[in-house]
């Protein structure tokens, strides 16, 4: 028999994990694909519900594929879950047949710094999928060359860009997965309110539809960024919700009472440091970075921490910003997050030089700080 391992997290399964496993099927000519979602994997955290939602998320979305089976042996081990010690137990379990290991370019990059990845060779076979960006599994399987002489056995399939942090967050905001996720799974993940941040939804009673779909964009935008940002994802995810809170509240409102705008601030910028007091009042944030995070959000400041960068990257290069230079900065935003601040800071500079519109000093001051560091 032909049988692939495909692992991970599934937190929560989506429609292009169904998808890869559908392609492998049919590419590889598998008699079986095997569904082992983790206990706790090393290196991933986030919004994560119980390992048991997990299995019965992932058994919703497969129950309906006769050639799938989800195994529950990672979350009956417990501990932190590990692929060679899952491998060896399946090549144990199946000694005469092919057994694969289905992974994406992004995990066969990363491929050399998993744990006893010889031991997983020796156990099974690669398989391997380009998943989201066409050239992707090239420079992956440059990367994994470098180092190991095994073969690799890919297989065609790139999909469409969907992440388990863009889902978490969606729904964490209660906003529509449907599409992103099989129905059954969507509907499990609704009724039992998984990932829910109930406190974070009243946000979109202060703002317009239109800002509430910002919001939720930036918020997407920096979860799926968070962890190369070394940030932690329920950080990403409320500073990036509360970071317009107070954008349309009224200065009388009673919100604000109390609320005292510093000096020398221009009124396109008030509503950060506004949101960051209303954040505290209304929301009970107390965590001094995730305030500053939002009191910033708009301007920058000097000697920013890798929360603040994250938020105001967010904001600015969410997946609906139209204007010129975007697709340039996102394109850095990918490479590196502290060349990307510095490269927004002076697209921002410039632009309200060009504008006549005032230039908060503060914004200025992040940039020199930036150029600074760097020239040290």
């Amino acid at each position: 028999m032909k049988i692939a391992i495909f692992g991970g997290t599934f937190n929560p399964v989506h429609n292009e994990h169904v998808n890869i496993v559908k392609a492998a099927l049919a590419s590889l000519a598998l008699d079986k694909v095997i569904i082992v979602p983790s206990f706790s994997t090393p290196n991933k955290k986030g919004l994560c519900p119980s390992a048991q939602d997990r299995l019965n998320i992932c058994r919703l979305a497969f129950a309906d594929m006769e050639c799938v089976e989800v195994s529950d042996f990672e979350i009956q081990n417990g501990g932190t879950s590990y692929s060679y010690i899952t491998c060896r137990a399946f090549r144990q379990k199946f000694p005469q047949d092919a057994l694969y290991f289905i992974v994406g370019a992004d995990m066969l990059k990363n491929f050399p710094d998993w744990k006893n990845p010889e031991e997983i060779l020796n156990c099974v076979t690669l398989a391997a999928c380009a998943r989201n960006v066409e050239n992707s599994l090239n420079n992956a399987l440059a990367v994994y060359s470098q180092r190991f002489k095994n073969k690799v056995q890919t297989f065609s399939y790139v999909g469409a860009n969907v992440s388990s942090s863009r889902v978490r967050t969606l729904a964490a905001l209660g906003e529509d997965i449907s599409r992103l996720v099989p129905k059954p799974c969507a509907e499990y993940i609704q009724q039992n309110g998984l990932y829910a941040r109930r406190d974070l939804q009243k946000v979109k009673n202060y703002l317009t539809e239109s800002r509430w779909a910002h919001t939720v964009r930036v918020a997407v935008t920096a979860t799926e960024n968070c962890r190369r940002a070394g940030v932690d994802e329920k950080d990403a995810l409320t500073a990036a919700a509360l970071h317009d809170c107070a954008k349309y509240l009224k200065p009388d409102c009673n919100e604000l009472q109390g609320f005292e705008i510093p000096d020398g601030v221009p009124d396109p910028v008030i509503h950060q440091y506004a949101g960051a007091y209303v954040a505290e009042k209304m929301f009970g944030i107390t965590d001094g970075n995730i305030l500053q995070a939002i009191r910033c959000h708009a301007s920058g400041k000097p000697d920013m921490t890798a929360l603040d960068k994250l938020i105001f990257l967010s904001d600015m290069l969410e997946e609906g910003r139209t204007f010129q230079g975007v697709e340039y900065l996102r394109t850095v935003f990918a490479d590196n997050i502290d060349k990307a601040m510095e490269a927004a800071l002076k697209h921002q500079l410039k632009y309200l030089n060009s504008t006549g519109e005032e230039v908060y000093p503060l914004t200025v001051q992040a940039y020199e700080y930036l150029k600074g560091n760097k020239n040290d």
